[in-house]
């Protein structure tokens, strides 16, 4: 077979808008094509031919009527575009043929006509080029190549190059012709002697767009442009197809996602160069389907940002090149690998199985729901998406095709959120009080566990049966349940384990282990994020916040009401979980000769947001405090704080009782026959009623309540 530089094709076209510089900036059709082959061993030419094009709009700009003197009349007659280059290639081949030669390259005058016009009105005609469109000389380069003073590549024009060797321009006025004879008498003269040019650079155009993951190395921030206005169920092989002629770089389509991991219509792009780039830009507003797309230039700081990712499993899934992914949203969360290939089906076979597939999880383990799917052709992928929105156990599952980028940029969204969010500590004030281990202290070492999906009947007894031979693992007051605003089980609990290796242990052996009639879900985590939520906040997919619910409001306390003296521990510390809207740190124990307490300060401004509703858990009051709303010390405490030099502050904090539920006809006779038995003096004691259907009461008897 003879080199490519043994025939060239010298090509030229016209649309029907503009034309030049500007050629497929305005998405017209082509309406003319003039060739002309010549060998370049023999240094023979053939005749030059020429073809008029229909196009499927009979509509010319004025700029396109005088520079090519063509009218719809005309037009009217010709053939459409595929008939066109049929009668083209069936030519060309011919006399090629007819050389005695058996290939050819296309010879152009820049890279528009190729790139910006043919590729992308084929693309949106669905016609498929013939191969030698995907190959082509840029006769401006080349030249360029001979004559480097002749000025930058994107300056140059037929004249300007004419007139650099001293050639007459060609006197023509056909449009197309005059083109074709002043780039084949460049062509002959820098063939001969004192130049010799050999033509050996040839640009190509990709056949298809390569997926892949993308490279964490700096990208050129003059290659990357951002789409924006796309359908939202655009691949990124749509966005390859609108771009059809231009090379993108391998995996450099990224899909933006929304806060809610959902597609916004956006993608930046990276191709292989900046004039790559420069050519996409000139295809601003123009049309995918009936929507217009917007580009801007974008960065490569932007498009990392998005693309980037350094997950070892998302590498691993992604090794496999040329696959098509296709996104799962929607699965049970008890689905498993075997599930999702049985929903799929033998006619659309996983790539290597369950090696093909990656569910996405929360950084605690729990499923999102989410999955992404290889698969090893389009027929493969053709026949999954056709099981959009079919039932997999109770639910419907959506099928979305999907990027690699997508991969990375879903996977680390979701890795990268925190289990439990860090919230600046509020403004606090030390008063007096005991410290004792029963107070949780925090810390940042994972050496607890948290239990999720506990039946609403398990007690503490329950949760040691569940533990089994780790049972020893468990700190002393170790147990924490969690009850919502109701005084109810929640069905969360966490539990303060001797170390991290055993916390881990722990996760390993009990995770999804049966309790009851239910499997109990078991993460690890640390006693900062046990406090946090024991403390008030709340555990969802964005890390901690206080989501509002149907806590009523408390008023806040009136401090003129309680005449009590600095000793006293105010009404704020005691009810600070549903009436303070962020949650709050509880300091460290310290050890010193007079015992402190964290409390808050009873301040105006801590109860900015106060009237609103929000969920406020509560610890069982069983088991070990967790907040400075129970003072549960054992009595032992009691006598080494009563061992002591008494300050002038509350000698037993742990004396302090709280009673929720009162009946709204309770009175302080009612509380006080309540606790028949106990000692307690009538200046010990404060009721505090609250509103719609909560009343508390507060009461400070002289010795230790055992509730």
């Amino acid at each position: 077979m003879a080199s490519h530089s043994d025939t060239l094709v010298v090509f030229f076209g016209a649309t029907a808008g503009a034309n030049g510089g500007k050629l497929g900036s305005d998405e017209r059709e082509i309406i003319l094509l003039v060739w002309q082959i010549v060998d370049l061993h023999e240094k023979k030419v053939g005749k030059i031919q020429q073809q008029l094009i229909k196009p499927d709009t009979l509509e010319l700009t004025d700029q396109c009527k005088e520079e090519t003197g063509l009218s719809v009349e005309e037009l009217c007659k010709a053939e459409p575009l595929d008939t066109v280059l049929q009668q083209f290639q069936q030519a060309v081949s011919a006399e090629v043929k007819a050389l005695g030669r058996s290939s050819y390259t296309l010879c152009v005058d820049g890279p528009l006509l190729i790139r910006q016009a043919l590729h992308p009105e084929a693309s949106k005609k669905n016609l498929v080029l013939p191969e030698c469109f995907y190959s082509f000389v840029d006769l401006k380069r080349e030249f360029h190549k001979c004559c480097p003073n002749a000025g930058p590549v994107k300056d140059l024009t037929l004249p300007s190059m004419l007139e650099y060797v001293c050639l007459p321009a060609v006197n023509e006025q056909m449009a197309g012709v005059r083109e074709v004879k002043s780039m084949m008498m460049v062509i002959q003269h820098i063939l001969a002697e004192p130049y010799d040019h050999k033509f050996s650079s040839f640009e190509t155009v990709k056949y298809k767009f390569e997926s892949g993951a993308c490279k964490t190395e700096a990208v050129d921030s003059e290659t990357v442009i951002r789409a924006r206005g796309l359908p939202w169920q655009s691949s990124d092989q749509d966005i390859a197809r609108f771009f059809k002629g231009l090379n993108i770089a391998k995996g450099g389509v990224a899909l933006c996602l929304n806060a809610q991991g959902r597609r916004n219509g956006e993608a930046l792009v990276r191709f292989i160069n900046s004039e790559h780039r420069d050519m996409a830009l000139e295809r601003h507003k123009h049309h995918m389907g009936s929507r217009y797309i917007e580009v801007y230039k974008a960065t490569g700081e932007e498009f990392l940002k998005i693309a980037g990712g350094t997950s070892n499993e998302v590498a691993q899934f992604l090794s496999k090149e040329n696959q098509v992914i296709i996104r799962m949203r929607g699965l049970p969360f008890t689905a498993t690998q075997q599930d999702v290939l049985g929903f799929l089906g033998p006619e659309s076979p996983v790539t290597d199985g369950t090696e093909g597939l990656l569910f996405v999880k929360y950084p605690d383990g729990r499923p999102t729901g989410d999955a992404f799917v290889l698969f090893a052709c389009e027929e493969y992928a053709q026949n999954a998406l056709k099981k959009h929105k079919q039932i997999l156990g109770k639910r419907y599952i959506e099928l979305f095709r999907s990027t690699a980028a997508e991969v990375q940029q879903v996977l680390n969204r979701y890795m990268s959120t925190p289990l439990i969010s860090t919230l600046p500590p509020p403004p606090m004030v030390p008063v007096p009080v005991l410290a004792t281990p029963p107070f949780i202290t925090t810390s940042s070492t994972r050496d607890c566990v948290r239990l999720r999906g506990l039946p609403y009947t398990a007690a503490i007894e329950d949760i040691l049966e569940f533990m089994g031979e780790h049972t020893i693992d468990i700190k002393p007051h170790g147990v924490h349940m969690v009850l919502n605003q109701q005084g109810r089980p929640s069905g969360d609990a966490f539990i303060q384990i001797k170390s991290a290796d055993r916390a881990f242990m722990v996760t390993q052996k009990c995770h999804k282990k049966m309790m009851k009639d239910r499997y109990v879900e078991v993460f690890q985590c640390s006693a900062e994020e046990m406090s946090f939520v024991l403390m008030g906040g709340t555990l969802n997919r964005s890390g901690l916040s206080p989501p509002p619910c149907k806590l009523p409001c408390l008023s806040p306390p009136t401090y003129a009401a309680f005449p009590a003296p600095t000793a006293m521990l105010s009404t704020e510390a005691l009810y600070q979980p549903p009436l303070l809207a962020t949650p709050r740190t509880p300091q460290p124990p310290t050890h010193s000769p007079a015992p402190t307490l964290t409390y808050y300060s009873p301040q105006p401004q801590l109860y900015m947001n106060m009237n609103m509703n929000y969920t406020a858990y509560y610890p069982s009051p069983p088991v070990s405090p967790s907040t400075v709303s129970y003072f549960a010390a054992p009595p032992g405490s009691m006598a080494a704080a009563v061992a002591q030099p008494a300050p002038p502050v509350l000698p037993q904090p742990g004396a302090l009782v709280r009673m929720q539920g009162l009946p709204y006809s309770a009175g302080v006779k009612d509380i006080l026959s309540f606790f028949q038995g106990y000692q307690y003096t009538p200046e010990d004691y404060s009721s505090v009623m609250g509103v719609n259907d909560q009343a508390r009461a507060l009461i400070q008897p002289k010795e230790w309540l055992c509730l």
